[in-house]
């Protein structure tokens, strides 16, 4: 398709998902750098695209009214899209794309029957694990663009990076040997390690190693997270963790992640962000698998699950009580695990420097 001059990328939610969505950005836009190519998502999550390079314009959905709906898809259909891409397929991207009416549209393919077979039955149909990222890119097939495994991408201003370095020069992270960033929250209950089980683990390693923990989370976390750092703190006798839950803003929580030699992270929207910056992530994996295709991306990354549970996974997404009432996919995840896998990398970044 020589003549495309307009793309449309349809991707309403998650933060996970946005940032999945980067390596099509950028492989779409390698491929038509001349071409318009906007990007339309909710308001909430315009920011983290707000500096991409390969993209024209990002169209904030500011809510799913049916109204709101009708209003975009008329003002979108004037600009003629010649290639529609719907990474979302869900009832209000099908409404749009209808009143759009773009000359070419593809669909991503969800593998809605192998995922609902998995859930419902643990029969695992995949062949092989594709990650979510390529699956955005299997809508350009057609086109024969390449793969280009570059990973994800947020772009940051100076201005950002300058603001939180200053803000982070007063927990003096020089001086550490090590600096560790957590994730402790995610959306859904059944994807988050319990608490307890960071403050083991931010106590052991605080307790071997010269380490400096930085939390991180939204705004609603704030409590949380600094209850967490407290813990970790008390019981360890060190200073060694900093709550800056709803303290940045999530570009300067991107920024924040580059001091971090290591994310321990729920599978979150914040653990997709950590690999867009190129850190290398521990991912704790509960109710979900990485079947699904929504774990760390383009950068260095070890996974701990529970592998022995027959009732595992038990959603795609995250559920918001366990039901079988034991949540052992989360519980019997010993801190030991956690800890090996953190050192390990670790460990790699040391026989780095003395190299």
């Amino acid at each position: 398709m020589s003549d495309v001059q307009k793309i449309l990328i349809i991707r309403f939610s998650s933060l996970g998902d946005i940032l999945l969505a980067t390596p099509l950005i950028r492989v779409v836009r390698d491929a038509y750098p001349s071409a318009k190519i906007d990007f339309l998502t909710k308001l909430e999550y315009r920011d983290v695209l707000k500096f991409n390079p390969h993209l024209s314009s990002v169209i904030g959905l500011e809510n799913s009214e049916f109204s709101t709906l009708r209003e975009l898809g008329s003002r979108l259909r004037i600009q003629q899209y010649d290639l529609l891409l719907d990474i979302h397929n869900s009832l209000r991207s099908r409404y749009l794309r209808f009143r759009i009416h773009s000359h070419k549209t593809r669909v991503i393919n969800k593998r809605s029957i192998r995922r609902f077979l998995l859930v419902h039955f643990k029969w695992n149909l995949y062949h092989g694990i594709v990650p979510v990222a390529e699956r955005y890119l299997e809508t350009v097939r057609f086109l024969n663009l390449p793969i280009d495994r570059k990973g994800l991408e947020v772009f940051l201003q100076e201005g950002i990076v300058g603001a939180t370095t200053s803000m982070l020069d007063k927990y003096h992270l020089d001086r550490c040997t090590y600096v560790v960033g957590i994730v402790p929250t995610a959306r859904h209950f059944t994807k988050r390690w319990p608490v307890e089980k960071f403050v083991d683990f931010g106590v052991e390693l605080a307790q071997r190693h010269h380490v400096r923990f930085l939390i991180f989370g939204s705004r609603d976390d704030r409590e949380f997270c600094s209850d967490l750092a407290q813990m970790i703190n008390a019981r360890s006798g060190t200073s060694a963790a900093e709550n800056l839950a709803g303290a940045l803003s999530l570009l300067e929580t991107a920024a924040a992640f580059d001091f971090c030699d290591v994310i321990v992270s729920n599978d979150s929207g914040l653990m997709h962000l950590g690999a867009a910056r190129r850190r290398k992530i521990v991912g704790i994996f509960g109710s979900t698998v990485e079947e699904f295709g929504f774990f760390p991306y383009g950068t260095e990354h070890t996974v701990v699950e529970n592998k022995m549970l027959g009732c595992r996974p038990c959603t795609p997404i995250g559920r918001s009580r366990c039901p079988k009432s034991h949540f052992r996919c989360m519980r019997d995840i010993h801190v030991r695990d956690v800890v090996r896998a953190t050192e390990e990398i670790l460990m790699k970044k040391t026989t780095h420097e003395s190299a």
